[in-house]
């Protein structure tokens, strides 16, 4: 079991690794179409996990609570504190959009920066679904959080390539851009650790951690997904991966949880 937690812990990383590794064989940024298929299965994962895996979660902790009516406080205070939080790092460090053209993105240490700063809420909420299963002893849930884990993985494949593919395109050396790319989604499995490891600590707040990580996840897939998927009005390609995303998911949630 263990094994599988730390399997679904470094899998964003993987995402982010892959995406890196594009630095090695492509030239340009990669395909519209390709990026438009990969946001949108990723997009539809996050906004199904947000939804089954974070926020229904949080509202059932808390009405074994005996808080009645009143048991969507947390999960709905904690979607907001996520949401105020992503909102504010993007306007101390403005993340840059996996659809910027490369030749814009000339500021080096700022982009790494500002990837693996928006890194850490995903990393959190994937912690946050393995501290939720340890909690509660069921581990029938893996299935879940795995997906989520999946999930963040495909939307950090775009990710880590541009990073990767800029610095390349700026004069750095192949490996070095790689390495630069892949460090900038270590951050991720050292959010979901931290959360592991402070998990007697943040029980209390499981509830509020669970919307945190919700809101974190729709910022995320409005923000920086739904734009490459809404960019061709002639193509439906992201909405039908969004949905294809969506139902598996829903499927894993539902049924396997």
């Amino acid at each position: 079991m263990y094994f599988e937690i730390l399997a679904g812990i470094l899998l964003p990383l993987l995402g982010t690794t892959l995406g890196a590794s594009c630095v090695f064989f492509m030239k340009k940024s990669l395909n519209h179409r390709v990026k438009e298929a990969i946001c949108g299965f990723a997009g539809g994962v996050m906004i199904a996990a947000s939804i089954w895996s974070l926020i229904i979660p949080a509202i059932e902790h808390e009405s074994s609570l005996a808080l009645g009516v009143f048991s969507f406080i947390p999960a709905l205070c904690g979607l907001w504190l996520g949401i105020a939080f992503l909102i504010l790092t993007d306007r101390l460090i403005p993340e840059p959009s996996l659809d910027t053209p490369l030749s814009t993105l000339r500021e080096n240490r700022m982009l790494i920066l500002s990837v693996s700063l928006h890194n850490l809420p995903e990393g959190m909420a994937v912690g946050v679904m393995y501290a939720v299963m340890l909690s509660s002893g069921n581990f029938e849930d893996i299935s879940a959080a795995f997906a989520l884990s999946l999930g963040i993985a495909v939307q950090n494949f775009p990710e880590g390539a541009i990073v990767s593919m800029p610095l390349a395109s700026d004069g750095m050396s192949r490996p070095r851009a790689f390495l630069y790319g892949f460090l900038s989604g270590v951050i991720e499995p050292l959010g979901a650790a931290l959360t592991l490891l402070t998990l007697s600590f943040v029980f209390p707040l499981l509830p509020y951690l669970l919307g945190f990580a919700a809101g974190a996840m729709i910022y995320a897939v409005m923000k920086e997904l739904t734009p490459i998927i809404n960019k061709d009005e002639n193509s439906n390609m992201g909405v039908i991966f969004f949905a294809l995303g969506f139902s598996f998911m829903m499927t894993l949630d539902v049924a396997l949880g």
